[in-house]
């Protein structure tokens, strides 16, 4: 009897687990082609140009959840540079509007993934609305 109770248990808790990442929302970026793919409840949404590091810069590979949100952010080490709607995911790594828009689909950044602002916004809002455990942003080459 015991391990049906224990089974049943683990039934419960991998459906549920299996239901929150199901409900979250992902951003794949792929830094050879500078896309990125937004997934929400496990479909594709959204395909956007974003610009990833630029020579001489580095952007994180993995696999990371949202740390921290900031509609309004500056940059503290790119003299108070515009950052709208980040999304931070490792230190001050982070996905954010850019009024570079031009760069988009190039390498341009110091390390973060610069979005459209109409698409950052989108991002933001839609991380805020799922929570930020149930975010992740999926870096590849």
């Amino acid at each position: 009897m015991r391990h049906l109770t224990i089974f049943g248990f683990a039934v419960v808790f991998c459906t549920a687990l299996a239901t929150s990442v199901l409900a979250g929302v992902v951003a794949k970026i792929d830094v050879s082609e500078q896309k990125m793919r937004v997934y929400s409840n496990g479909k594709h949404v959204y395909t956007w140009h974003v610009s990833t590091a630029r020579k001489g810069k580095w952007t994180p590979r993995g696999t990371y959840s949202a740390k921290w949100l900031a509609r309004h952010h500056k940059s503290s080490l790119y003299n108070n540079a515009p950052m709208p709607y980040s999304i931070f995911f490792r230190g001050n790594y982070a996905i954010h509007g850019t009024n570079n828009t031009s760069r988009l689909g190039r390498p341009a950044s110091a390390g973060c993934i610069r979005l459209h602002p109409e698409h950052a916004s989108v991002l933001f809002n839609m991380t805020r609305n799922v929570g930020l455990k149930n975010m992740q942003v999926v870096i590849r080459d």
